[in-house]
């Protein structure tokens, strides 16, 4: 049997740190599915399809990789494509609540999958699809954040010039 991992998030955008993530579940489980999930309490800045192609881009050299997108409880898409495992990232002890919490409830709901929590490398722990966001609507430059197609994506659609300037 083959074990699936499946990696949920927003990714929007996706940052250097959410590749960490995802190239070292590549390497922990034989598939992995990037999944951009559907949060109706987020009003993201690109579109679902433009997320899951950002990913795309990014990840195309990892053959055991897929993305995919989906609206609803993470747990029933889990059990619908036969994940052993859901993988989250956390930068920091901020993040545990939260994701604790969630890996409970996600247990009770789905005992056969496992939570494996992958702490980000030290270089990314600060960083946030948010903070992209912000700098780049500063008219900063986030190109160490963010793989290259990614930055062109954000910066085309969020960025201004330095000092304010379009």
């Amino acid at each position: 049997m083959q074990s699936t991992a499946v990696c949920p998030g927003s990714f929007d955008p996706i940052t250097r740190g959410h590749l960490d993530i995802i190239r070292r579940a590549s390497s922990l489980f034989e598939r992995v599915i990037v999944l951009v999930v559907i949060n109706r309490d987020k009003t993201p800045s690109f579109t679902v399809s433009e997320r899951a192609a950002m990913i795309r881009a990014c990840v195309q050299e990892l053959p055991n990789v897929e993305v995919d997108s989906y609206e609803g409880l993470l747990v029933d898409y889990a059990r619908a494509k036969g994940a052993c495992a859901i993988v989250k990232g956390l930068r920091a002890v901020s993040d545990f609540e939260y994701e604790f919490q969630m890996a409970l409830t996600n247990k009770k709901l789905l005992p056969e999958a496992e939570t494996v929590f992958l702490a980000t490398s030290t270089e990314n722990m600060y960083l946030s699809s948010s903070l992209v966001k912000q700098i780049a609507s500063f008219g900063g430059d986030i190109s160490g954040f963010v793989p290259d197609i990614v930055a062109e994506m954000v910066q085309g659609r969020l960025g201004k010039s330095p000092c304010g300037r379009q």
